[in-house]
């Protein structure tokens, strides 16, 4: 029998299924605390020897464990390629971080640094637009303290300067397709694919989670970005919309995959910033475990009512799942309503979900008996500026099979989409 070990390893449990790759069946799933205060290797191989050992089994891992991936955005202009920069980060599997827009003075810089991000994305211009922003930021981050890799994603007629510009400053750089090469017309997969680079490249071992080399060597993409495709996978089999909420300890996730819309792309109603048909936002304020008194805080300002989190953790089930709710709740909100760039500036990036046939829980919360209460809370939201799915389908992903699936879909897509037959 072909097999093949998935392992997802986060901030707070480590994760490993057992796959028949003939079949996409899954046959054993394994749950351990994540070990990122001594070595994160000894969290993974012990859910692997749960699962009887690899064996000959093919290792897939991703990884969110010491934060993720912090990303940062430096763009032309805020409404323009910044926001369509901040689209490609978030798809990417990153946290984005901070997105900065125009000239980069030293403020700005100062405000960057602060972000602490373990990439930079350097965008600005359309094809044959503008250049000369691009090239005083790729400047400014030359002089500055920063020494984050930077991947160029920005307009085709100076990116190969500015690249130069901070390589020879000695950044690690990295030169891709412009995320907006058309006013309307947004490209993330070369950026997409550059970041996931960078991040097994640079990030992974920056994280110092591993004593040696060999989680790096392991790890094959951001958790963030394997579910990504794993929701893409879902979406393309299923020929509808689906949406996703992740409600972790620290962040709560939305991704969402829609059928694309015509008039949307290249009517009226297309977006300059363009549309990511496959979306995902995070929520870094929200979440059960260290993000419990951002959920408070956020619903107060929804207006919703705030769990009572007394002194902390440990919480009760209860308590527990009234936090996913609410924490699913404004997720979703700011999800399909979209985000402001900036004080005053209208709200971009809003979702569509009325046409979802697939809600899809997920989280550890909503695996261990919360997701009826958490789904419930979600698409009965009828005062949150958004629109629910209509006549959709729920389910939770209590095999935790989005991450392995999506790890798998390059390699193995039949067996990747067997594992997605049971959602």
């Amino acid at each position: 029998m072909s097999t093949a070990v998935c392992v997802d390893v986060g901030s707070t449990y480590t994760k490993a299924c057992l796959v028949d790759l003939a079949g996409g069946v899954l046959l054993g799933r394994a749950e351990v605390p994540t070990t990122s205060d001594t070595d994160v290797l000894t969290g993974l191989d012990h859910a692997v020897a749960e699962l009887g050992g690899a064996g000959g089994a093919q290792m897939y891992v991703c990884s969110s464990a010491g934060g993720g991936l912090r990303l940062a955005v430096v763009g032309y202009e805020s409404l323009v390629t910044a926001e369509a920069g901040h689209r490609v980060g978030l798809s990417a599997g990153a946290q984005v971080v901070h997105v900065a827009a125009g000239p980069l003075d030293g403020r700005a810089v100062a405000a960057l640094r602060a972000s602490r991000p373990d990439v930079i994305l350097l965008v600005g211009g359309t094809d044959g637009g503008d250049g000369e922003v691009l090239l005083h930021n790729a400047r400014r981050l030359g002089t500055s303290r920063l020494r984050v890799p930077v991947v160029v994603a920005g307009n085709a007629d100076v990116r190969q300067e500015a690249a130069g510009v901070l390589a020879a400053r000695r950044i690690p750089v990295t030169v891709t397709g412009n995320v907006l090469p058309r006013i309307g017309e947004l490209e993330p997969g070369p950026a997409r694919a550059a970041i996931r680079e960078v991040f097994l490249r640079h990030v992974i071992g920056g994280k110092r989670l591993s004593r040696g080399t060999r989680f790096a060597s392991l790890v094959r993409a951001a958790t963030p970005d394997a579910v990504l495709a794993g929701v893409e996978l879902l979406a393309d089999g299923t020929g509808a919309g689906v949406l996703v909420v992740d409600v972790g300890g620290a962040t709560t996730d939305v991704y969402s995959a829609l059928v694309p819309d015509a008039e949307a792309e290249t009517g009226p109603r297309r977006d300059v910033a363009g549309t990511l048909w496959r979306s995902r936002t995070v929520e870094g304020d929200l979440g059960v475990g260290v993000g419990a008194p951002g959920v408070v805080v956020a619903a107060a300002a929804e207006k919703l009512p705030a769990p009572d989190i007394g002194g902390g953790r440990p919480y009760d089930a209860g308590t527990d799942r009234r936090l996913a709710a609410t924490a699913a709740m404004i997720a979703l909100r700011r999800h399909a309503r979209g985000h402001s760039p900036g004080p005053g500036l209208p709200r971009t990036g809003g979702r569509d979900l009325r046409d979802v046939r697939l809600v899809v829980g997920s989280g550890g919360v909503l695996r261990h008996g919360g997701g009826d209460e958490v789904l419930d809370a979600v698409l009965g939201d009828t005062a949150g500026g958004w629109a629910a799915p209509a006549a959709a389908r729920r389910t939770v992903d209590t095999r935790y099979v989005l991450a392995a699936a999506g790890l798998l879909a390059v390699d193995h897509p039949a067996a990747a989409a067997g594992l997605l037959h049971a959602l």
